[in-house]
Protein backbone atom coordinates (compact mmCIF):
# COMPACT_ATOMS: atom_id res chain seq x y z
CA UNK A 1 0.00 0.00 0.00
CA UNK A 2 1.41 3.40 -0.89
CA UNK A 3 1.09 6.58 1.07
CA UNK A 4 -2.39 8.09 0.90
CA UNK A 5 -4.18 4.80 0.23
CA UNK A 6 -6.67 3.39 2.68
CA UNK A 7 -7.57 -0.21 3.35
CA UNK A 8 -10.78 0.25 1.37
CA UNK A 9 -9.02 1.54 -1.75
CA UNK A 10 -6.22 -1.04 -1.82
CA UNK A 11 -6.70 -4.38 -3.48
CA UNK A 12 -4.35 -7.13 -4.58
CA UNK A 13 -5.54 -7.07 -8.17
CA UNK A 14 -8.54 -7.38 -10.40
CA UNK A 15 -11.40 -9.23 -8.76
CA UNK A 16 -9.87 -9.12 -5.27
CA UNK A 17 -12.24 -8.22 -2.47
CA UNK A 18 -11.61 -5.31 -0.12
CA UNK A 19 -10.62 -6.19 3.45
CA UNK A 20 -10.73 -3.21 5.83
CA UNK A 21 -8.38 -3.01 8.78
CA UNK A 22 -9.99 -4.31 11.97
CA UNK A 23 -10.98 -1.56 14.36
CA UNK A 24 -10.20 -1.79 18.03
CA UNK A 25 -13.27 -2.13 20.22
CA UNK A 26 -14.00 1.08 22.11
CA UNK A 27 -13.13 1.20 25.78
CA UNK A 28 -15.80 1.60 28.42
CA UNK A 29 -15.24 4.74 30.46
CA UNK A 30 -16.96 6.96 32.98
CA UNK A 31 -18.58 10.10 31.60
CA UNK A 32 -17.90 13.49 33.12
CA UNK A 33 -21.09 13.51 35.21
CA UNK A 34 -20.38 10.00 36.52
CA UNK A 35 -16.85 10.99 37.51
CA UNK A 36 -18.17 14.12 39.23
CA UNK A 37 -20.49 12.02 41.42
CA UNK A 38 -17.73 9.53 42.24
CA UNK A 39 -15.09 12.18 42.97
CA UNK A 40 -17.47 14.17 45.18
CA UNK A 41 -17.93 11.09 47.38
CA UNK A 42 -14.21 10.34 47.21
CA UNK A 43 -13.31 13.91 48.28
CA UNK A 44 -15.63 13.75 51.29
CA UNK A 45 -14.19 10.42 52.42
CA UNK A 46 -10.60 11.65 51.97
CA UNK A 47 -11.36 14.71 54.09
CA UNK A 48 -12.69 12.38 56.81
CA UNK A 49 -9.47 10.33 56.63
CA UNK A 50 -11.18 7.12 55.46
CA UNK A 51 -9.70 6.83 51.98
CA UNK A 52 -6.32 7.92 50.64
CA UNK A 53 -5.83 6.79 47.06
CA UNK A 54 -7.68 5.62 43.96
CA UNK A 55 -7.02 3.99 40.62
CA UNK A 56 -9.05 4.05 37.42
CA UNK A 57 -9.02 1.26 34.86
CA UNK A 58 -10.78 1.30 31.49
CA UNK A 59 -11.13 -1.95 29.53
CA UNK A 60 -13.32 -3.09 26.67
CA UNK A 61 -15.79 -4.76 29.05
CA UNK A 62 -15.98 -2.35 31.99
CA UNK A 63 -14.67 0.76 33.70
CA UNK A 64 -13.42 0.43 37.29
CA UNK A 65 -12.79 3.11 39.92
CA UNK A 66 -10.93 1.42 42.80
CA UNK A 67 -10.64 3.04 46.23
CA UNK A 68 -7.64 2.31 48.46
CA UNK A 69 -6.90 2.97 52.12
CA UNK A 70 -3.19 3.01 51.27
CA UNK A 71 -1.46 2.88 47.90
CA UNK A 72 0.21 -0.44 48.55
CA UNK A 73 -2.97 -2.26 49.60
CA UNK A 74 -5.71 -3.96 47.65
CA UNK A 75 -8.72 -1.74 46.96
CA UNK A 76 -11.30 -1.43 49.72
CA UNK A 77 -14.08 -0.91 47.18
CA UNK A 78 -14.47 -1.04 43.42
CA UNK A 79 -17.06 1.01 41.60
CA UNK A 80 -17.68 -0.75 38.29
CA UNK A 81 -19.57 0.26 35.18
CA UNK A 82 -20.46 -2.70 32.98
CA UNK A 83 -22.72 -1.71 30.04
CA UNK A 84 -23.52 -5.36 29.29
CA UNK A 85 -25.56 -5.49 32.51
CA UNK A 86 -27.40 -2.20 31.89
CA UNK A 87 -30.68 -3.85 30.88
CA UNK A 88 -30.55 -6.49 33.60
CA UNK A 89 -29.37 -5.61 37.12
CA UNK A 90 -27.94 -2.22 36.17
CA UNK A 91 -24.63 -1.05 34.79
CA UNK A 92 -23.21 0.16 38.11
CA UNK A 93 -21.98 -1.93 41.03
CA UNK A 94 -20.06 -1.36 44.26
CA UNK A 95 -17.89 -4.35 45.14
CA UNK A 96 -16.13 -4.87 48.47
CA UNK A 97 -12.53 -6.03 48.93
CA UNK A 98 -13.75 -9.60 49.42
CA UNK A 99 -15.53 -9.58 46.04
CA UNK A 100 -19.01 -9.31 47.54
CA UNK A 101 -21.37 -7.07 45.58
CA UNK A 102 -22.68 -4.48 48.04
CA UNK A 103 -25.10 -2.76 45.68
CA UNK A 104 -26.01 -2.83 42.01
CA UNK A 105 -28.34 -0.61 40.04
CA UNK A 106 -29.12 1.71 37.16
CA UNK A 107 -28.53 5.02 38.99
CA UNK A 108 -24.92 5.70 40.04
CA UNK A 109 -25.80 8.14 42.83
CA UNK A 110 -28.21 5.62 44.36
CA UNK A 111 -25.64 2.81 44.15
CA UNK A 112 -22.96 4.95 45.82
CA UNK A 113 -25.17 5.59 48.84
CA UNK A 114 -24.04 2.23 50.20
CA UNK A 115 -20.61 3.83 50.80
CA UNK A 116 -21.96 6.90 52.61
CA UNK A 117 -21.54 6.89 56.37
CA UNK A 118 -24.85 7.32 58.18
CA UNK A 119 -25.20 10.52 60.18
CA UNK A 120 -25.20 10.03 63.94
CA UNK A 121 -27.06 12.14 66.47
CA UNK A 122 -24.65 13.37 69.14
Amino acid sequence: MSEGETAESWSAGAGAHVVPFPRAAPQVSFHRDELRVILNLYGRMVSEGEWRDYTIDFTREKAVFAIHRRTSERPLYRIEKDPRLARRQGAYAVIAETGRILKRGHDLAQVLRVLEKPLRVV
